[in-house]
C-alpha cells in the first residue's frame, strides 16, 4: 500500500502579507505635514547643514570644513513575491537617498521586521541576503542592524555617506531658467499593483526589477558638477510630488512636459487602464491643487505623474548648457531613458504640465 503525499505547500506570496508595498506605503504628503507641523525636530545645531526644514532626502552634519555626514533611513513592506528581490529593491531605494544629497555611500545597517510565525525563517535569510548583495554592489559594508517581530514584512537600511559640505546637493538651490532632468522612468507604483493582482507577465517583471534595483551612482559624480544645482530623487510622492517639494524649497515654478517624460514601457497600457496603487489618489489630494493639467492630456496623465516610485530616478535642476552632459552621463552609466522633461520659472511655486 503507498502512502499518498501531502500536498506541497502553496510558495510564499510577500505582498499577500501586507496592506501596501514600496514607496506606496509613504504617509500621505498632506497628512505627514499635518503630523509634523509646528514639531520641534531638535535643538538649533550650526553644523546641521540639511536638516527637515525643506523636505530633502537626507539629514546632512558638517564634521569639518572638508567633510560632512550624510544620514537617512528608508524601509517599506513588500513590493514584489520574491524575498531576495525585495531585499535587493529595499537596499537600493535606501541608498538613494545618499545619492540623491551627492554623498559616496559608506555604511549600512539594516531594518528589519517580519512576522516570524508566518514566514519561514528561509525566506527571512533570503530578504536580508538580497540586501546585502546591494549593499556588497555599492562598495558598503553592512555593519549589522535591529530586528522586531512585526505583524507584516518590513525590511530597509539607514545608510550614512560623506561629502564635502560644499559639494551637498540639496533640494533648495535650483533656480529659475534651470531645465529638469529624470533619470529613470516612471511606472514602478502600477507594475507592482498589477503584479499584485496577478497580472503582470514575466517581461513586465523583469522591466521592474531592473529598473528598481539600478543604484543612482551617478548623483555621486553630480557632487562635482557646479551646474548641477539641485537634485533629490522621485519615491513615494511620485514625480509630482517630489517635484513641487523642489518648487516649493527653492521659490520656483515649474513646467513639465508630458510627452518627454519617460515610462517604462510595460507600465504604458496597466496605466491607460487606470490601473495604479491607492498612494496615487492620496498623492493627488496632498498636492493636486498645485499642479495645473493641459486640458488636452489623457485623463490617465495625472495618475502616471502622480504614480508612487520605488526606487525611482534622480531629478535634476541643471543650467541649460550642463543639461546636454547631464544626459550623456546618465546615458554612459547606464540610464538608457534618462531625459530632460521641463524647465524651471520664476513665480509661483505650482508646476504646469503640458
Amino acid at each position: 500500500m503507498t502512502t499518498p503525499h501531502a500536498p506541497a505547500p502553496a510558495p510564499i506570496r510577500l505582498t499577500q502579507l501586507s496592506h501596501g508595498g514600496g514607496c506606496g506605503c509613504k504617509i500621505a504628503p498632506k497628512v505627514l505635514e499635518e503630523a509634523l507641523a509646528g514639531l520641534s525636530m531638535g535643538f538649533p545645531h550650526p553644523d546641521l547643514l540639511v536638516g527637515n526644514a525643506t523636505a530633502d532626502d537626507a539629514a546632512v552634519l558638517r564634521l569639518r570644513d572638508d567633510l560632512a555626514l550624510v544620514a537617512t533611513t528608508d524601509f517599506f513592506m513588500p513590493i514584489v513575491d520574491d524575498a531576495f528581490d525585495f531585499g535587493r529593491i529595499a537596499a537600493t531605494n535606501a541608498i538613494s537617498d545618499c545619492y540623491a544629497m551627492g554623498a559616496t555611500p559608506v555604511l549600512a545597517l539594516a531594518i528589519v521586521g517580519m512576522p516570524i510565525a508566518s514566514l519561514p525563517l528561509g525566506e527571512v535569510r533570503r530578504i536580508m541576503a538580497g540586501g546585502a548583495a546591494v549593499c556588497h554592489a555599492a562598495g558598503i559594508p553592512l555593519g549589522g542592524g535591529h530586528s522586531i517581530d512585526s505583524p507584516e514584512p518590513i525590511y530597509g537600511l539607514a545608510v550614512m555617506g560623506t561629502v564635502h559640505p560644499e559639494r551637498v546637493k540639496r533640494n533648495d538651490t535650483a533656480r529659475p531658467g534651470d531645465l529638469l532632468v529624470l533619470g529613470k522612468p516612471l511606472g514602478i507604483g502600477i507594475l507592482s499593483a498589477v503584479l499584485k493582482k496577478g497580472l503582470l507577465d514575466e517581461a513586465g517583471y523583469q522591466s521592474l526589477l531592473a529598473t528598481t534595483t539600478q543604484l543612482n551612482r551617478p548623483g555621486i559624480a553630480f557632487a562635482d558638477w557646479p551646474g548641477v544645482h539641485a537634485m533629490t530623487d522621485v519615491t513615494g510622492f511620485g514625480l509630482l510630488g517630489h517635484l513641487l517639494e523642489v518648487c516649493r524649497a527653492s521659490g520656483v515654478g515649474a513646467r513639465v512636459r508630458f510627452e518627454a517624460v519617460p515610462v517604462l514601457s510595460a507600465a504604458l497600457g496597466f496605466a491607460r487602464e487606470g490601473h495604479g496603487p491607492g498612494a496615487i489618489e492620496r498623492n493627488w489630494a496632498s498636492y493636486g491643487a498645485e499642479v495645473a493639467l493641459d486640458t488636452a492630456l489623457p485623463s490617465w496623465a495625472a495618475r502616471l505623474l502622480c504614480d508612487a516610485q520605488t526606487s525611482g530616478g534622480l531629478l535634476l535642476a541643471c543650467a541649460p548648457d550642463s543639461a546636454p552632459a547631464v544626459l550623456e552621463h546618465f546615458r554612459a552609466e547606464g540610464f538608457a531613458q534618462a531625459a530632460i522633461i521641463g524647465e524651471l520659472h520664476a513665480g509661483p511655486t505650482a508646476v504646469a504640465v503640458v
